[in-house]
C-alpha cells in the first residue's frame, strides 16, 4: 500500500510538472508511472481477490469439519466388490492443508474398498439441533507423514494402535466434495469444496 501511495503522489507531481514544461521525456516518465501504478494496483486487487476466495473456503471447510466433530461420529459408506454398501462409524475429522481428512488402517475392509472406488459418502446427526450433514466425495491416500501427525495429534488416544510412521495408518482427503447440511426445518445447505 505504500509503494501505491508513492506512486500515485508521484504521478500527480509529475503531471503538474508536465504541464508546465511539456517536455517529451517527462511524458513518457508520466506513462511509464501510470503503468507501475495500474500494475500495483492490479496485483493488489488480485491479491485481495484470492485471500477472500480461501478465507471463504476456509470458512466453509471449518463449518463442515465443526459440524462434524460435534457430532462425535460420523458414518461412512463405501462399496465393496459386488457392489454391496457397507457403512461402519468413524470418529476422525481434521483439517490438513486446507483439506478435510479421515483417518483408518490400511489393513481394513473400507480401505481396500476406497482404494478401488474412492467415491464414498459420510452422514452424521446432531441430536440437539435435529441437523444433518452429508459429505459426499473421493477420497485420496496421502502418504506423507505430517497429515499422518497432524491426525494422530488431533486424536492422541489413536497413538496406542497407530503411527505417523508405520505402514498401517492411513489418512485419507475429500476431493470433489459436496456438503449438504438439512433439517426438516429449513431449507438444505449445499457447498462444494
Amino acid at each position: 500500500m505504500q509503494v501505491y501511495n508513492y506512486l500515485r503522489l508521484t504521478y500527480i507531481w509529475a503531471i503538474n510538472n508536465a504541464n508546465k514544461k511539456n517536455s517529451k521525456k517527462l511524458h513518457f516518465c508520466i506513462n511509464l508511472l501510470l503503468l507501475i501504478f495500474l500494475s500495483v494496483k492490479l496485483q493488489s486487487m488480485i491479491s485481495c481477490s484470492v485471500l477472500a476466495a480461501t478465507t471463504e473456503k476456509e470458512k466453509i471447510m471449518n463449518e463442515i469439519y465443526e459440524f462434524i466433530k460435534k457430532c462425535g461420529t460420523y458414518y461412512l459408506a463405501t462399496v465393496d466388490s459386488d457392489n454391496q454398501p457397507r457403512v461402519r462409524p468413524f470418529g476422525t475429522i481434521n483439517i490438513f492443508e486446507d483439506k478435510l481428512y479421515i483417518q483408518t488402517g490400511k489393513v481394513k475392509d473400507v480401505s481396500k474398498q476406497i482404494q478401488k472406488n474412492p467415491k464414498v459418502e459420510l452422514c452424521c446427526f446432531d441430536g440437539a439441533t435435529g441437523q444433518w450433514c452429508r459429505v459426499a466425495g473421493e477420497l485420496v491416500r496421502d502418504d506423507r507423514i505430517e497429515p499422518k501427525e497432524a491426525m494422530l495429534n488431533a486424536y492422541p488416544d489413536l497413538k496406542g494402535m497407530y503411527s505417523a510412521s508405520d505402514d498401517n495408518t492411513e489418512v485419507l482427503y475429500f476431493k470433489n466434495a459436496t456438503a449438504t447440511i438439512s433439517s426438516f426445518a429449513a431449507a438444505p445447505k449445499t457447498v462444494k469444496f
